[in-house]
């Protein structure tokens, strides 16, 4: 058998397709980007930089990967597009050299009260159908051992049109894993009814003290008050045991309430579809107040919070049910599955344990997958997501992250770098939005953007090298190098705030003093405990502000003026100075532009193809009505006011005409926390993470307590807005507050008075105080994780 030879062993001439070597953007002018151009190279790690505002969002995800996925949509027919979400083109004039992406944002995970870890990822998927085959003894399918799948029996004729219409008798049956009791929620509650209504009142005299609920006009009211199952007239304290049932717990029925026929249901059962059911974390403060008033929530006790029925915890393998399984940190559960051996499921077992040595690899090793997924950081749901792309055989992708190393302690963010190379040199494009400087440098090519944020930003400050930009002028470049130094004098406490016990999750029965009067950092790797000791322990009451990371919410009509409160002042000073009606300054209520319902813009629904947004004709855009924007204040109308950026509003209501000291005192945190150059108008949705963050820290900031507790201020904050949180948290402590800080940036360590240190690892390895002290202390010993690489940062 001969073997083929080659007449020329000289390389192929280059074609065409060789020189497609970069994604080239022309004209974006997405969001504040002003016209910007860049070239970005394939197959290599860029990372964008730039103060939060910039426009790094809006140019790598608002232009690149949304184009990019809106091409792939249009390969699709036009029946499957309809299934699909649509997206608009971004407004940029050319994009050329696009190749798939896949985009792991920062975006939270849902937080419905049944999504998990385990669900949320296919580890889930793969434990019950590998219980289903080996558990001992055998329930059922898959189905049998999932807490999301009720148990159904049905029985009865079915008519069956095949030529001759046959009727014949027919039953259903399905094995599912869900808890009765708990209905796979893993927690049952406990209503308080004293908190529900006043019973000394009837209904007609406004019994309710839900909030929300009145007697006047709440069609809900009205429902209970002309339903004819009770007295309206007669106090709650005073209903027959009848009246009472159907008033409590009333089977749903129609009936009739001023000739509008509507739904009437008992009391508890309405409250427990209408608000129990949604996560506590997603309610408006208000709304959360009452249930945690109303209502306790306790492990449900049939099922122990397993979630799951009796059935699907009886079975097993090698004594563990699927249940103990999900339990387990997953570094144990993975060493579990790994002395499994069945060659009868051996695909399954590999993808298993391929997906389970991935969350230890990612550092997510310390998680469950019975974890609630609405529980999980910005940058835990993140990794979480990453998961399923690292061991992927796809090359040439482009993989877009935004901020990965949020949430990780440097000893985290050296294993985080490494995985980016390593989808790097599998032969993909790696974009990466990233402030922290140790990823800033492993980059192959940086493109930093600003000068400044809002409309100071938007434009292309600088490309290349990561020597480069440490040369340029730029304020990333004069940042790069920044080192905060160890304090020589720290101050000293007031007093302390004493922990003993505390074993919210992996906490090891911990006992620490935390000083007030000082600012006080608790770091350590992620998963150490942090949260759990400064959220779990602190009393959570009167004088304890507390700022975590959950994300503020807000549609297109949200803005910082109704997000902060600062809309109200304003509405009644217009309202006072032209002798009208608050209401008529809001774009949301009265003084709506009725063409476009207070939008400024109209929707067009082109079903399969991305609908399109014209602003409104009838306002120009501006909101509000016609005759609502010939009322003035200091001579500006409301639109124009709300046209403002925080530091005009300022002025504009610090003195004169419009002076408004409550509009006055708000705008004021706003600029304290960085955000002056914001519009009041600006939506939320078009906000940057690094924005939302300070927008919240600004409201809370309002509320009066002597102890801020704030989880990971500097998420988003690029290397210059540090510097000024840092001048904001001096600012709080030497006006007789006590801070305290769960944080991973090296800079608020070194500019810490004391540090309280936990790990000295993860999950089961950690939950313990391994260090406390000043930080010159912590420099000094060397004996952690984070006083080795603080020492590095501060160079000692």
């Amino acid at each position: 058998m001969s073997k083929a030879t080659r007449a020329n062993t000289q390389s192929p001439a280059p074609r065409g397709g060789d020189r497609h070597d970069l994604i080239r953007v022309h004209g974006a002018r997405v969001n504040n980007l002003k016209d910007v151009s860049v070239e970005i190279p394939k197959r290599r790690l860029t990372v964008f930089t730039g103060v939060s505002g910039s426009g790094k969002s809006s140019l790598v995800f608002d232009t690149i990967a949304a184009e990019s996925q809106r091409l792939i949509n249009e390969t699709y027919s036009a029946f499957v597009q309809g299934f699909m979400p649509t997206l608009a083109r971004p407004e940029v004039d050319v994009l050329e050299g696009l190749t798939t992406a896949i985009v792991v944002d920062q975006q939270r995970m849902g937080a419905d009260p049944r999504s998990t870890v385990g669900t949320a990822t296919d580890a889930g998927a793969m434990l019950r159908i590998l219980f289903s085959r080996l558990g001992k003894p055998h329930i059922g399918p898959p189905g049998a051992y999932a807490f999301n799948v009720p148990s159904v029996r049905a029985s009865g004729a079915i008519t069956v049109e095949r030529g001759a219409k046959t009727t014949v008798k027919a039953t259903f049956n399905r094995t599912g894993g869900m808890c009765a009791r708990c209905e796979g929620r893993g927690s049952v509650t406990d209503i308080d009814l004293t908190q529900l209504y006043d019973d000394s009142k009837s209904l007609a005299e406004g019994a309710f003290t839900i909030p929300g609920w009145k007697s006047d006009s709440q069609w809900t009211v009205q429902v209970y008050a002309q339903s004819g199952f009770v007295d309206p007239d007669k106090p709650i304290s005073r209903y027959t045991k009848k009246e009472m049932r159907d008033f409590l717990y009333g089977e749903p029925v129609k009936v009739k309430v001023n000739g509008v026929n509507l739904t009437y249901e008992g009391l508890i059962p309405k409250l427990q579809k209408s608000i129990l059911s949604k996560d506590k974390e997603a309610m408006q403060p208000h709304i959360r107040a009452f249930v945690e008033r109303a209502v306790t929530f306790t492990t449900c006790p049939e099922c122990d919070g397993t979630r799951l029925s009796e059935g699907a915890r009886s079975s097993k393998i090698k004594r563990i049910s699927i249940a103990d399984a999900c339990a387990m940190q997953i570094s144990d559960l993975a060493a579990w599955v790994r002395g499994l051996d069945a060659p009868s499921v051996a695909p399954l077992l590999d993808a298993l344990r391929q997906t389970l040595d991935s969350f230890v690899e990612i550092g997510l090793g310390y998680l469950s997958l019975d974890r609630p997924s609405g529980t999980l950081s910005g940058g835990e749901a993140q990794r979480v997501k990453m998961i399923r792309h690292l061991g992927s055989s796809l090359t040439d992708v482009t993989y877009v992250f935004d901020e990965p190393t949020i949430g990780l302690h440097p000893h985290d963010i050296q294993r985080m770098n490494a995985l980016l190379l390593r989808l790097r040199d599998k032969g993909n494009t790696v974009l990466v939005v990233e402030h922290k400087p140790e990823t800033i440098a492993i980059a192959d090519h940086v493109v930093d953007l600003g000068p400044g944020a809002g409309t100071g930003g938007g434009t292309i400050c600088f490309e290349g090298t990561v020597e480069g930009l440490r040369a340029g002028g730029t304020i990333t470049g004069r940042h790069f190098g920044d080192r905060a130094a160890v304090k020589d004098t720290v101050r000293e406490p007031t007093g302390t705030l004493e922990i003993r016990g505390a074993t919210a999750n992996n906490l090891r029965d911990v006992d620490v003093d935390v000083p007030l009067g000082v600012l006080t950092v608790v770091t350590g790797v992620a998963g150490s405990g942090k949260s759990s000791l400064v959220h779990g322990s602190i009393p959570q009451g009167e004088g304890v502000v507390s700022i975590d990371q959950g994300a503020i919410r807000g549609s297109r009509r949200s803005n910082p003026a109704t997000y902060t409160g600062l809309l109200d002042p304003i509405r009644k000073a217009f309202a006072k100075a032209n002798d009208v009606k608050p209401a008529l300054f809001s774009a949301n209520s009265e003084g709506a532009c009725p063409g476009c319902n207070g939008a400024g813009v109209v929707y067009t629904d082109l079903a399969m193809m991305a609908a399109v947004a014209t602003t409104c004709e009838e306002c120009e855009g501006k909101r509000f009505q016609a005759a609502v924007l010939e009322y003035r204040l200091g001579g500006r109308d409301i639109s124009e006011v709300l046209a403002m950026s925080v530091t005009e509003a300022e002025e504009f209501f610090g003195a004169g005409e419009a002076a408004t000291p409550a509009a006055h005192r708000i705008l004021g945190r706003l600029a304290d926390v960085g955000l002056g150059y914001l519009s009041l108008g600006q939506p939320l949705t078009t906000l940057s993470g690094g924005e939302r963050q300070r927008l919240k820290l600004a409201t809370h900031m309002a509320e009066k307590g002597g102890v801020y507790v704030l989880d990971e201020p500097t998420a988003g904050l690029h290397l210059a807005d540090v510097e000024q949180l840092l001048h904001l948290l001096d600012r709080l402590v030497d006006s007789g507050k006590s801070v305290i800080v769960v944080e991973h940036h090296q800079a608020v360590m070194a500019h810490a008075d004391w540090i309280i240190d936990l790990g000295p690892g993860a999950g089961h390895d950690g939950g313990r105080v391994v260090f406390e002290g000043t930080p010159a202390d912590l420099v000094a010993g060397r004996a952690t994780l984070t006083g080795e690489h603080l020492a590095a940062y501060v160079g000692a």
